[in-house]
């Protein structure tokens, strides 16, 4: 792996515009030019609709079977970003799964604190569970607070007695929204993109009346029992990482079959930066082939796998 690609990379984020902690709209409209400012590659396509009431893009590339469906849900800290926004990462993801994504526009905080996003997470599976594709053709893949609302939504399914998905895979999730990580502040140095200060800030807006550690919320704190199998990406260089590693180790505490990816010297979200970053390819072929391993795959909830981490 390239140390030049990775040095090129940490300073391009350094001197990004977006503060992630900042005024809201602001933030938004920052997100969006970043994300929007890179073209989509012209084979793939993008269509508006909804799951039941829930907005949502679908994203297409010439290898998607229409058999095969990634829920995904993007980033932004619960209150900047959108599914149009995430549709590039969705779009590497999905050509490498050979299967649509479908993004999840979910409510988003100050103005739609807790538990909007996680409903509306809820409602969307339920609304492809009602177009008849079966649960163990759907995966659920999500980054930064995506990633945290993937197993929050996990876990709301699982006590609503909803059938799973095959699998979930997560990008630098945000899982501790009390922001308690020792890499919070033992990494804030090599963290390129976030900031613990920022993180509070978001969380204060999201959690609005809820305090603490609210399960659905912070899923580091939930019991994880019964879960899908799921697979945990992250870089060495951010303040999430330990968001990453207790969230691995609360999956395998419950008898989850959990796969704990811990790539060295790369930041968050690390997996949006293919075209430029070889750990990013390579994370991006590991994750999909952890998918397509679990399409058709049922695992009994007490099936446990060990936690397994990337040499650095």
């Amino acid at each position: 792996m390239s140390g030049q690609q990775r040095r090129d990379l940490d300073e391009m984020l350094r001197h990004a515009p977006l503060d992630v902690g900042g005024d809201v709209a602001e933030a938004r409209a920052v997100f969006h030019e970043m994300m929007t400012s890179i073209p989509l590659p012209p084979d793939v396509t993008t269509t508006p609709g909804q799951l039941g009431s829930i907005p949502v893009v679908t994203v297409d590339t010439p290898e998607s079977d229409a058999a095969d469906v990634l829920l995904y849900f993007h980033g932004g800290a619960y209150a900047i970003g959108s599914a149009a926004d995430a549709a590039g990462l969705a779009a590497d993801v999905s050509r490498r799964c050979s299967a649509r994504a479908v993004c999840v526009d979910y409510r988003l905080a100050p103005e739609n604190p807790f538990p909007a996003a996680v409903d509306d997470a809820v409602a969307a599976y339920g609304a492809l569970l009602d177009q008849g594709i079966p649960s163990d053709r759907i995966a659920f893949v999500g980054e930064s607070a995506g990633g945290g609302l993937t197993v929050a939504t996990l876990v709301a399914l699982r006590d609503a007695s909803l059938a799973r998905p095959s699998s979930a895979t997560v990008f630098s999730p945000w899982a501790d929204l009390t922001v308690s990580g020792a890499s919070a502040t033992g990494k804030a140095h090599l963290d390129p993109a976030l900031t613990p200060q920022a993180l509070r800030t978001r969380a204060r807006d999201y959690l609005g009346r809820a305090a603490g550690p609210e399960p659905l919320a912070s899923p580091v704190f939930a019991d994880l029992t019964g879960l899908p199998p799921l697979l945990i990406q992250v870089g060495s260089h951010e303040i999430l990482l330990d968001d990453a590693v207790r969230l691995a180790s609360r999956a395998a505490e419950h008898d989850v079959h959990v796969e704990l990816q811990v790539w060295p010297q790369v930041p968050h979200v690390f997996q949006s930066f293919a075209v430029m970053l070889d750990e990013a390819d390579e994370a991006l072929r590991s994750a999909a082939a952890f998918v397509r391993a679990h399409w058709a795959t049922t695992k009994s909830p007490n099936e446990a796998a060990p936690v397994s981490s990337l040499p650095s």
